[in-house]
């Protein structure tokens, strides 16, 4: 099944300081982790939308597109987080297309608006398909508290800009990197709906992971490329995040570490 994506997971393998331990993936792939596995992939889809939503917010659009964006967010948000719907989500993905307006500061704003606003309409639509599959298989939807994961990445952010820009950009692609691959890890072990549903998600996580990095680079050369230092900073994330992958972890999550905790009987 995976044969075809060899070349597309390379630059994965060696963009990541190690792959996922086998203890998480034997965790992961037991029967009883799956309702968990399911619904925190689903979280997960949601805040890379978020995150994303952030970085166009923050740096690329001006304050009446925001709200645009936030408008568009606002079902989702609602279903997971205030009960609010039934998931049912009618809205064209295509609706914000031509609303949001780049801030001329920066010629990047631009490019981060359109590589993000694209990144946001397939992490919803991939949010969408996990909901699918979590009803079809009558799992009871519900909140989930984020893992250590992205957290114990964020606190190395550097306070000043444009390099808090950069680290930002250079933990989404660590994130979208990480997804890639353990979607890739995963699909050999799962039923085959779920197997097909994670090895048709590797090529957009991987085009994302690039989306960061290229961005990453742009922010650089449109600014300082001293003070952002992209590639000393994704050597000293990707140490970051191996830690994080490799240690023990007592909190199961799709993006959580080597499992400490007992396996569920």
């Amino acid at each position: 099944m995976l044969e075809k994506y060899t070349d597309l997971l390379a630059p994965i393998y060696q963009f990541l300081a190690c792959e996922t331990p086998e203890s998480w993936i034997t965790e992961a792939t037991r029967a009883e982790r799956l309702p968990l596995l399911l619904i925190d992939h689903m979280h997960c889809e949601l805040k890379a939308a978020q995150s994303a939503a952030f970085l166009i917010r923050k740096y690329a659009i001006d304050d009446e597109s925001a709200q645009a964006l936030l408008g568009w967010l606002k079902p989702y948000e609602d279903f997971i987080y205030r009960s609010i719907g039934e998931g049912l989500f009618s809205g064209s993905k295509n609706e914000l297309i031509g609303e949001l307006k780049a801030k001329p500061e920066f010629a990047y704003n631009q490019d981060i608006m359109d590589k993000m606003v694209r990144l946001i309409k397939e992490e919803l639509h991939h949010f969408e398909q996990v909901l699918d599959i979590i009803r079809a298989k009558r799992i009871e939807v519900e909140y989930v508290q984020a893992s250590r994961y992205a957290s114990g990445m964020i606190k190395h952010i550097r306070t000043y800009e444009p390099a808090a820009l950069v680290d930002k950009l250079i933990i989404g692609a660590y994130i979208e990197a990480r997804s890639c691959e353990r979607f890739a890890k995963l699909a050999p072990h799962l039923d085959e709906d779920i197997a097909r549903f994670y090895v048709s998600l590797l090529r957009s996580e991987a085009r994302h992971y690039q989306d960061y990095i290229e961005l990453a680079h742009q922010v650089a050369q449109a600014t300082d490329r001293q003070r952002c230092d992209v590639d000393g900073r994704i050597a000293h994330f990707r140490e970051v995040e191996r830690e994080l992958i490799e240690s023990l972890d007592g909190d199961f999550k799709f993006h959580s570490g080597a499992p400490k905790v007992e396996s569920p009987n």
